[in-house]
């Protein structure tokens, strides 16, 4: 199964996902005249607004869901992935990515909402796979879209997720054969109980804690630089300087994919 994995993932991940991504940031950044930077005051001053239907979901709280799924497995492990393959000079490349990838979530999110429907309750819903059906009139695509999220957040996804959290607690002395057990029941539990709710529980519980989380993780990023203040010049200059090496602006690129 390893080498199975190895083998696709040397096909899909490099270069087809780094490819595909790429161009599709490129493409949707110049197509829309560059509205990432445009609309930006517009989409601070949005988040704040509050949802016309009394109960829906406010831009606040969609903004909180999708954060939600970013921090953490992303912004960590993806960043470290990126430092581990490209260095310093990794880290210019993840921020021109982020700026092109943010053209590509406009337009996935507006897909979203040109195509979403309503349920028996007046109650919102839809995504891609909906998209596709509708917009490109290909449901054998759109099925298989679906059973590929399925597959990558019931498996994939919550098993990297899961095991990182639980790994983090190897270093400490009660940690044995029994804690992932302990810990994997505790988050079944959790997710049960949200899952179990429909998306406004969901919703719920990540606009409670993704802000909480959010401020820890920008709290924690700031201890780490003041604790290393007279480092940041070097550590820019040591950026800048190795952004235009092939090997580091592949391993950004990469890293941003993972993202």
């Amino acid at each position: 199964m390893s080498e199975f994995l190895l083998a696709l993932d040397d096909v899909l991940y490099y270069p087809i996902l780094i490819i595909v991504l790429l161009a599709a940031g490129l493409y949707f950044t110049f197509t829309t005249g560059f509205v990432q930077f445009r609309w930006l005051r517009q989409s601070i001053r949005v988040i704040m607004e509050k949802p016309e239907k009394e109960g829906s979901i406010s831009s606040f709280q969609a903004l909180m869901v999708s954060t939600a799924s970013r921090v953490g497995t992303g912004n960590i492990i993806g960043i470290s992935t990126a430092l581990c393959l490209g260095g310093f000079g990794s880290v210019f490349w993840m921020w021109a990515i982020a700026m092109i990838g943010s053209a590509t979530a406009f337009i996935e999110s507006t897909l979203a909402q040109v195509y979403k429907r309503k349920d028996a309750n007046g109650d919102s819903y839809g995504g891609p796979a909906y998209y596709i059906e509708t917009a490109l009139h290909n449901k054998t695509l759109a099925i298989a879209f679906a059973i590929a999220l399925i597959v990558t957040y019931a498996g994939g996804f919550n098993l990297l997720a899961s095991y990182n959290l639980q790994s983090t607690f190897s270093v400490y002395g009660f940690y044995d054969k029994a804690t992932p057990w302990i810990i994997g029941g505790l988050l079944a539990v959790m997710v049960g109980y949200c899952v179990m709710g429909g998306g406004k529980r969901i919703v719920h519980v990540t606009g409670t804690l993704v802000p909480i989380m959010g401020v820890l993780y920008v709290l924690l990023s700031l201890a780490i630089i003041l604790m290393h203040l007279d480092m940041i010049p070097s550590v820019l200059g040591a950026v800048f300087a190795d952004a235009f090496n092939f090997q580091k602006i592949l391993g950004g690129i990469s890293a941003s994919c993972l993202m």
